[in-house]
């Protein structure tokens, strides 16, 4: 099953932009998901599992980095428009 999740990263540290490009950047290196970056958000989809998975070790590493962080996500079953 295909699935589709907007995400939002939101750093709350003044300096917000390297851990954001830094997550997409990490996306990017997943040939198996389809990235598209805007100005709000990043879309990705894929196969629901393997989005998951990536998703479980991707957002743990950003925590892992200092500052606190916020995820904002909306899944969607199937694909995005």
């Amino acid at each position: 099953m295909r699935t589709a999740i907007d995400i939002s990263l939101y750093p709350l540290d003044a300096d917000y932009i390297p851990p954001i490009k830094a997550f997409i950047e990490r996306l990017n290196t997943y040939p198996e998901l389809q990235v598209t970056t805007n100005a709000l958000s990043t879309q990705i989809a894929g196969e629901h599992a393997r989005v998951f998975e990536i998703l479980a070790k991707e957002t743990a590493i950003t925590f892992a980095e200092a500052g606190r962080k916020v995820f904002v996500m909306k899944v969607i079953g199937g694909e995005a428009p």
